[in-house]
């Protein structure tokens, strides 16, 4: 993977689970990295855990769900490298609630603007650099963007958004040399899942996962990366949400009862 070596990479949601564990070992490989989150705090520390091993990264606070942040975070990138090769759009939220049982549907809208219009926007800002480079878009889509989810509507549905709109992007983009890479993890260790909306909108504040039995972000961070070192199309994690995508076709009742029994086992 030294294709990776000295690339000016952004990555947003940066400050804990996948996005946290990329920035690690992208800096280990000597990345130029751009590290982007709403929490300052958590960012602070890991700049500082990361210039014990890499080239210290640049910080940049910012809310993917505004477009006017999104720019800032693009030009001020940048403006401190000179460049962009790769952007990882890896912030992300989710929620656990039956559809009929949410009071708040403020909580699609707050999904959706997070998880679809926040790649959407970063991307739209970074694509003149991303051409001028040949460079990269990542997208942290779902194995939830490829079949229904019981209790996460809200969430699949953004992820079935966000896997369209760069499989469309992607098109559009080839005579432009400029990759479009999606990953769909399954099921991945992270604070994502304390943090799921109920129905009422509040966080749930510990994780509904069994998560001993699924993905550490460190894992799924080490199968990502061949994947972007390679400009590769897509990635899905794990082997039921390869099968899934065929099964779907020919056995969608099948599909949707180890959809069922994923989330009722928590894994």
């Amino acid at each position: 993977m030294d294709g990776l070596t000295g690339k000016v990479v952004i990555i947003t949601g940066a400050s804990e689970g996948i996005g946290r564990a990329l920035a690690v070992a992208m800096a280990r490989m000597g990345c130029q990295l751009v590290l982007s989150a709403r929490n300052e705090t958590r960012l602070a520390s890991l700049a500082l855990e990361i210039a014990n091993y890499g080239p210290p990264p640049f910080v940049f606070a910012a809310d993917v769900s505004s477009p006017e942040q999104c720019e800032a975070l693009v030009e001020a990138a940048v403006a401190h490298y000179g460049h962009l090769d790769i952007l990882i759009n890896n912030a992300g939220m989710t929620m656990w609630s039956r559809f009929d049982e949410l009071t708040q549907l403020s909580v699609l809208e707050d999904i959706m603007r997070v998880n679809y219009l926040g790649p959407a926007y970063l991307t739209h800002a970074a694509l003149p650099h991303l051409k001028a480079s040949k460079g990269q878009v990542v997208v942290v889509a779902s194995v939830a963007g490829l079949t229904g989810v019981p209790t996460r509507s809200g969430y699949a549905a953004s992820k079935h958004a966000v896997i369209g709109f760069f499989d469309s992007l992607r098109i559009e983009l080839v005579d432009d040399n400029v990759a479009v890479t999606v990953i769909c993890p399954d099921f991945v260790v992270s604070q994502i899942h304390k943090r799921a909306l109920d129905g009422a909108g509040h966080p749930l504040g510990k994780s509904p996962m069994q998560e001993a039995k699924i993905l550490t972000a460190e894992q799924c961070a080490n199968m990502m990366l061949p994947v972007i070192a390679t400009r590769g199309r897509q990635l899905i994690t794990s082997l039921r949400g390869r099968l899934g995508r065929w099964l779907k076709l020919i056995a969608p009742g099948l599909i949707d009862k180890i959809a069922r029994r994923a989330i009722a086992s928590g894994h």
